[in-house]
């Protein structure tokens, strides 16, 4: 079965973010009233597994061996089922 995980990975809380610093500083420069800006990056990650279990296990792996710096960031993730590969959909 295809499988869809969009994982979100996080600077952790109290490791300075310099690129959020900037985009915090440019929104309020354009008038914006904004406190405080985090960056961070989205994967979609498209893979076969047999099951949801597996799946959540694969995506965790990606994660901890490569995705995510366990020392700084963070990582969560949404896990679906690929519909568009199940009804013949291509993007």
């Amino acid at each position: 079965m295809r499988w869809l995980a969009e994982v979100h990975v996080r600077l952790r809380p109290g490791i300075a973010d310099p690129e959020g610093q900037t985009i915090a500083g440019g929104l309020r420069s354009l008038g914006f009233g904004v406190a405080e800006v985090r960056a961070g990056k989205l994967l979609r990650v498209t893979f076969d597994a047999i099951d949801r279990t597996s799946a959540e296990a694969a995506v965790a792996q990606m994660c901890s061996r490569l995705l995510a710096n366990p020392v700084m960031e963070t990582a969560d993730w949404e896990l679906s089922a690929d519909e568009s590969i199940a009804v013949g959909i291509e993007s």
